[in-house]
């Protein structure tokens, strides 16, 4: 019996990531409503986004599943707070679904933890990659800043920044599905590298093995 081959869960990732993303950032730039936000944060950037998460856990990969369940779930939770938590009527009858800024800088402060790990983590892969985590995370740390001090500047830093987060992750997507057509883009080398072993270690390696 042939294996089974598998489609790269990375590609709906990260095509629901940059999507929501950029839409997002249009919102926040004043160009267009929340509307198409919430729905694109429910379907693609959240629900598409978190299975593809799950299904990156098939292959081993443990730096995509958590990337991509992670940011997915990050969707729905910001949009479920949006829809419930700025409903004057459900507000009402629920006051604990209410959120001010301060509550929100925090709940970005928490991501922005998540991202610092992962970019980390990203810089041992590729170039790209690694920008791509660099950018997001800057774009935190820029909300953050925008949400506990009511900075227009952080805001509109932060929207820049995460409208080129998004644009390289589409590019990312892009790699991933132009790669099975026999199109390679450049991804950039890693930003940390391994160390390379000396004559000695290796030869002690082979020794030991």
């Amino acid at each position: 019996m042939s294996d089974l081959k598998l489609g790269n869960p990375a590609v709906v990732g990260l095509a629901g990531f940059g999507m929501t993303t950029f839409v997002l950032q249009c919102h926040n730039l004043g160009w267009c409503g929340i509307a198409p936000v919430l729905w694109l944060g429910l379907c693609f950037g959240g629900t598409a986004q978190l299975i593809a998460g799950l299904m990156e856990m098939r292959t081993g990969n443990n730096f995509g599943f958590c990337a991509f369940t992670g940011y997915g779930a990050f969707w729905i939770s910001l949009c479920l707070m949006i829809i419930f938590g700025k409903n004057p009527t459900l507000v009402a009858s629920y006051p604990t679904l209410a959120f001010n800024a301060n509550d929100l800088g925090f709940y970005l402060v928490a991501w922005t933890l998540f991202t610092f790990i992962l970019f980390i983590a990203s810089m041992k892969h590729h170039a790209t990659l690694a920008f791509i985590f660099l950018t997001l995370l800057l774009g935190f740390i820029g909300l953050d800043i925008k949400e506990f001090t009511g900075s227009a500047l952080a805001g509109t830093f932060a929207a820049y920044d995460l409208l080129i987060c998004a644009f390289s992750a589409l590019y990312l997507m892009a790699v991933a599905v132009y790669a099975e057509s026999g199109i390679a883009l450049p991804v950039g080398e890693p930003w940390i590298k391994d160390k390379p072993q000396t004559e000695e270690a290796l030869a002690a390696s082979k020794a030991t093995a």
